[in-house]
């Protein structure tokens, strides 16, 4: 174990120095100058020069890059051009924001997709699990900005079931106020989640159940429901953590668009606005924090898989 995890370490360390590398470069591909950002439209050329000198931008892209790096490193991700706000402190604010509507929206996700795929798999083929196959085959063709303004005129503006865009109110402020505004959104993030979890642990369960050691569980005289939780469960989950690690960064980019439509206060709707002003700062520093954050989820998940099948580690 201690081996397996030493080579993921490396790895990871290797991939979180790529990841900055291309987080770097990438953005600095972006059009606009953050010189004419800062001094407004009718900055002259001297002007700019002198900007470009201060911010050292005027140096070659691998100079900044490593003086970028050293900074980062010492937790400074720099300073927005627009607010003059550090990025440090604009993503301690509006981070928490996505980390909530992901757990939220999984937490749905895994109460729905888990008694689905369990009670289908007892009897497959038969009317549960064709209803079931059916409805979520119907959710997966619908994304979530098609969703997010068909649930916000039905549950917001028709019955009011819950408040409508722009509702958001902080968890340590008002909890109960919190969870009734987040659970829109989490919602149409969780729609594409059930769909997967449920077909992955669906199939995987149907096959456990044919193996030889649930024929010798059901030959002991083991109920269904024991059989199925106690020895089936387990080894059918594998696919379903591979697919929840996976499943992160898609949900990070479904939470941007959701953010945006609902005017959620995030990481999404932040960088929208940053990249409307050409406030490359903070655009670098938001795109850096969720690719490392999607890296550090998938290496959790590759331990978790070593926990569940420790042949995993071994090999």
């Amino acid at each position: 174990m201690a081996k397996y995890l030493a080579k993921r370490l490396v790895a990871l360390l290797a991939i979180l120095f790529f990841v900055s590398l291309g987080t770097f470069f990438l953005v600095h591909l972006l059009p606009g100058n953050p010189a004419i950002t800062i001094l407004g439209p009718n900055a002259t050329a001297h002007n700019v020069a002198v900007v470009d000198g201060q911010l050292g931008l005027n140096r070659p892209l691998w100079a900044q890059y490593f003086v970028w790096l050293g900074n980062v490193l010492r937790g400074n991700l720099g300073q927005s051009f627009v607010t003059h706000e550090t990025v440090v402190s604009i993503v301690t604010n509006a981070f928490p924001i996505d980390i909530e509507l992901v757990v939220i929206s999984q937490l749905i996700a895994f109460c729905i997709a888990v008694p689905l795929a369990l009670t289908a798999s007892r009897r497959p083929n038969k009317g549960f699990d064709r209803y079931s196959t059916a409805g979520t085959f119907a959710l997966l063709a619908m994304p979530p900005f098609i969703v997010a303004p068909l649930l916000v005129l039905l549950l917001a503006v028709d019955t009011h079931v819950f408040p409508g865009p722009a509702s958001y109110v902080p968890l340590t402020q008002a909890f109960w106020t919190n969870i009734h505004a987040m659970l829109l959104p989490a919602i149409v993030l969780a729609i594409g989640s059930i769909v997967i979890y449920f077909r992955l642990l669906r199939n995987d369960l149907i096959a456990t159940l044919q193996e030889d050691f649930i024929t010798m569980a059901r030959a002991k005289g083991l109920t269904d429901r024991r059989i199925l939780f106690r020895h089936a469960l387990r080894p059918s989950s594998v696919s379903l953590l591979a697919s929840a690690g996976v499943n992160i960064g898609s949900l990070i980019a479904g939470a941007f668009v959701v953010e945006y439509l609902l005017q959620l206060p995030g990481l999404g709707y932040t960088l929208v606005a940053a990249i409307s002003q050409d406030d490359y700062i903070v655009v670098q520093g938001i795109v850096l924090v969720v690719a490392v954050s999607v890296v550090l989820v998938n290496f959790l998940v590759d331990f978790l898989f070593s926990v569940v099948d420790p042949r995993i580690a071994r090999d």
